[in-house]
């Protein structure tokens, strides 16, 4: 399955909260998508539970399958906790950290910006929204007039998110450094990652 770009209520519909920017529509409709959404009662058995923990995971970082599951292929072959270190390496993408310094209002925008070579690492261009980026590393924001003033527009809108603890942000200099990995706690508590873990090892 690719890139998801399809409609966005109707996957808040379907998980029952705001993975992508909510509108009015998930108020007025808060229920899963469908003809018989309002009354329809599903089975939920285990397989269930993982896949929607998984599809929900993969559309808030916005990956396309065969990378979800690249990357956690990838967090088995580190040594630790699969589950959290999978995570730590999805909050620690360039578009995410982008997202989470403020300097982009969604993580679908803070991926186009890096795209679009607006986003320097430890001084070098980086147009990859996957790259990893490791604590001391130094995200910032290019010196060109249209990269900053997307970036103050973004951080403007954005005022009321809290940076992380692990991120150090210098607004005025439009830059940010990862001082450290993120530990459980500092990440989404509303996924549970075990379940994801427990899906892929079927």
């Amino acid at each position: 399955m690719s890139r998801y770009t399809g409609p966005t209520t109707k996957i808040n519909r379907r998980f029952g909260m705001a993975i992508f920017p909510e509108n009015k529509a998930m108020q007025k409709k808060p229920y899963i998508p469908g003809q018989h959404g309002p009354r329809l009662r599903r089975r939920v058995t285990d397989y269930s539970m993982g896949l929607c923990e998984k599809q929900k995971l993969r559309f808030m970082y916005g990956l396309s399958e065969k990378q979800f599951r690249l990357t956690f292929a990838r967090a088995k072959n580190i040594r630790g906790v699969t589950g959290e270190i999978f995570m730590q390496l999805l909050e620690v993408r360039l578009d995410n950290i982008i997202y989470l310094l403020g300097f982009a209002r969604t993580r679908k925008a803070a991926r186009q910006f890096v795209t679009h070579g607006h986003v320097q690492v430890n001084g070098q261009k980086v147009d990859i929204p996957s790259f990893s980026c490791k604590p001391g590393d130094v995200v910032e924001i290019r010196d060109r007039a249209a990269s900053r003033q997307l970036a103050q527009r973004a951080l403007d809108e954005s005022q009321l998110r809290a940076v992380p603890a692990w991120i150090e942000r210098v607004e005025d200099a439009f830059k940010g450094t990862v001082s450290r990995l993120p530990i459980r706690d500092e990440m989404d508590k509303t996924i549970n990652e075990q379940l994801i873990v427990e899906f892929y090892s079927r």
